[in-house]
């Protein structure tokens, strides 16, 4: 018996949070740099989108706090139950310190507390795939100890393909480098944007958003081949942000392209955590290994 915690970069239904007792740490977004709403709490997400494109603005996240974390924490280690912590990418944010920083701090007063905090490397589509493998492990019996060295192997296994409406969002937010460089200008070109082991990296270009969808689609069927894996091992899902018909759309294509079926609950709305730096309309798919798989 172990707790699972994750921040809400997982962007996590509410009905699976629910169903398999996952607490949720939530992030906070702040429109004025000055009140900051914490998410889902305060604001709801359609909420936030809809302020996103009426009002043409930047907003801005803020991270779990350490006291956030802790309070968190403590009340399991009360109780002696374990935890398992999972955070947004450490290169995007650094939730993972805040949680990090609790675990020591608590383990300071219980030096027998077991608190596994773990850095994804992942975010949104890819993390709730990832908390999901710790779901599996947990229901299927797994020690805390014999998950946390799946969670090990895990978590290089899972990458995001997406693309987005508007780089700005990236470039303000300093998310993406050389990649605007490489894929910014007067032709308005789009990248292909991977995100794995924590790190972003171009996977292709485009222009047309129709064409630069199915680019995503042919980048992880090129994954796939070009590392001789096959798709029976691993997990599918897709996110999409504000338009949620095209998302619904992406969905069917997904699966017809890549030849899968996604995971129903794992298919998400991709939240305010992450909309702040791909803007309203981010759209790709996320792959992780089965844990059962692993070798």
């Amino acid at each position: 018996m172990y707790k699972i915690i994750s921040d809400s970069a997982c962007d996590l239904s509410k009905e699976y949070v629910e169903k398999n007792d996952i607490t949720v740490v939530p992030f906070s977004v702040s429109f004025d740099q000055e009140h900051y709403l914490k998410d889902s709490i305060d604001i709801t997400r359609d909420e936030f989108y809809t302020r996103l494109v009426n009002e043409n603005v930047f907003p801005k996240s803020s991270l779990p706090s350490v006291e956030e974390y802790m309070n968190t924490f403590l009340e399991y280690v009360k109780q002696d139950i374990p935890v398992i912590c999972l955070t947004i990418s450490l290169v995007l944010s650094g939730s993972y310190n805040s949680a990090r920083t609790a675990a020591d701090l608590i383990k300071e007063d219980y030096p027998d507390a077991k608190i596994a905090v773990f850095d994804s490397k992942q975010n949104t589509v890819t993390q709730a795939l990832l908390v999901n493998e710790i779901v599996k492990m947990k229901n299927d019996g797994l020690s805390f100890e014999e998950s946390v060295e799946k969670i090990d192997k895990l978590i290089p296994t899972a990458i995001i393909f997406f693309t987005v409406g508007s780089l700005d969002y990236l470039r303000i937010g300093g998310r993406i480098g050389k990649l605007a460089s490489i894929a910014t200008g007067k032709l308005g070109i789009k990248p292909i944007i991977l995100l794995k082991n924590g790190e972003l990296g171009l996977g292709g270009i485009g222009r047309s958003r129709a064409k630069l969808k199915k680019a995503v689609l042919d980048t992880v069927n090129k994954h796939f081949t070009d590392n001789n894996l096959s798709k029976d091992d691993y997990n599918f899902n897709v996110g999409w942000g504000y338009d949620k018909e095209e998302g619904a759309e992406f969905l069917k294509d997904a699966e017809s392209t890549l030849g899968v079926k996604c995971l129903d609950e794992l298919n998400v709305d991709i939240g305010m955590t992450t909309a702040v730096h791909t803007g309203p309309y981010p759209i790709g798919v996320g792959i992780i290994q089965k844990y059962e798989t692993l070798k």
